[in-house]
């Protein structure tokens, strides 16, 4: 019986794990274990508890306050102790996050083989996302199984000498997850209920008159002079047109908070809502006019619901959304972004076209795809 151990710990990497997790459980012959970090603990836990996956080990490891060095740390000690109470054969991780790669790392030390699902993403820009573009070209300079969500991906793999015959092309098991939930929406009367209520507590009310345009930030080479040009023009949008509402969704860093609400207070039609669910946030992508974000996952979320991407950032590792149309790269020039956005906003022939019938990243079907290849010999 083949042993595998998946470790994550934040919620984007829940996300995507959870319909691999599921599938996994379908089949014969695996004995599976999971283990968290903890990394996210709110944003993690309210994933979990929505795809019904309990962990088998939860190393805690969040502190307020924590650097890059407290984290890993943390990982590798706990790490310890589940490698000794379950001895796998395949330890699989996800993206960039430093969860995945310093339990990448330790699995490389016991010599037990890695398993890298959404392999092959690159800037090459190794500072851009910091430390992400970093821990990704390493865990899978270090993996065994490397589950690249698109053909382009693998071709960056290969061309750094990575051996064609452990790269297998997936898609991403974000379209999964997502395609489940909307599943679940359109056939839930409780979660449509729930989701209401909880935006509404977040602060907001739908109003099918009104745009929205939502925005995520949370990448750390953002904070501090990127971040307020980008608020700015958030700013100078919403004074401008009182018909469209701009909903910030708070990634709970409180240092992005000390930045964001002094720029944009008092003004009506930006609203910052706080402790939004999964549930939630598929919904209001669902009925987004337009995305603002340095998400790389929202990214590959967005082209699903048929939404265009104003990626936030000066350059992204996710080019498939780029390329087909359906994302604009934006940075954080004030004048750059205002005139973008304000572009497509005015421009409903300009928004359509950033629009496409098929999600480069994806058609729902990678999990099954990365189970067949684990589970096969």
């Amino acid at each position: 019986m083949k042993k595998i151990l998946f470790v994550f710990g934040t919620r984007p990497e829940a996300v995507k794990m959870s319909p691999v997790i599921l599938e996994l459980q379908k089949r014969k012959n695996v004995e599976l274990k999971i283990c968290v970090s903890g990394q996210h603990r709110e944003l993690l836990d309210s994933v979990l508890e929505i795809f019904e996956i309990k962990p088998d080990f939860d190393l805690n490891i969040m502190k307020h306050g924590q650097d890059l060095s407290d984290i890993s740390c943390a990982i590798t000690s706990g790490l310890r102790d589940v490698f000794k109470e379950f001895p796998a054969d395949i330890v699989a991780v996800h993206g960039d996050t430093t969860t995945a790669f310093i339990s990448a790392l330790f699995a490389y030390y016991q010599k037990i083989k890695v398993a890298h699902i959404e392999a092959g993403l690159r800037t090459n820009n190794i500072y851009s996302p910091f430390p992400e573009e970093g821990n990704r070209k390493m865990i899978d300079a270090i993996s065994s199984y490397l589950f690249a969500p698109t053909e382009r991906s693998k071709k960056t793999l290969i061309l750094e000498n990575i051996d064609e015959n452990k790269i297998f092309v997936t898609g991403n098991s974000v379209i999964d997850a997502l395609l489940e939930m909307q599943k679940r929406i359109n056939s839930n009367e409780n979660i449509k209920k729930s989701i209401a209520e909880n935006v509404k507590k977040a602060g907001f009310i739908f109003d099918e008159s009104r745009k929205i345009v939502l925005i995520t930030t949370h990448r750390r080479e953002n904070i501090g002079d990127n971040l307020v040009e980008i608020y700015n023009a958030i700013k100078e949008l919403a004074k401008t047109r009182e018909n469209v509402d701009f909903l910030i969704v708070l990634h709970p860093n409180p240092a992005l908070a000390k930045i964001i609400e002094p720029i944009i207070a008092g003004i009506k039609n930006i609203k910052i809502l706080r402790n939004i669910d999964y549930y939630s946030f598929m919904f209001l992508m669902s009925k987004s006019y337009i995305i603002m974000t340095d998400s790389g996952g929202i990214q590959e979320e967005a082209p699903s619901f048929g939404v265009p991407v104003f990626v936030l950032r000066n350059d992204t590792e996710r080019p498939e959304g780029v390329d087909s149309g359906v994302a604009k790269i934006l940075g954080a020039d004030k004048n750059f972004i205002v005139s973008q956005v304000s572009d497509v906003l005015e421009n409903s022939n300009l928004r359509n076209s950033m629009t496409c019938e098929k999600n480069p990243y994806g058609d729902g079907k990678a999990s099954a795809r990365i189970a067949d290849v684990l589970t096969e010999g």
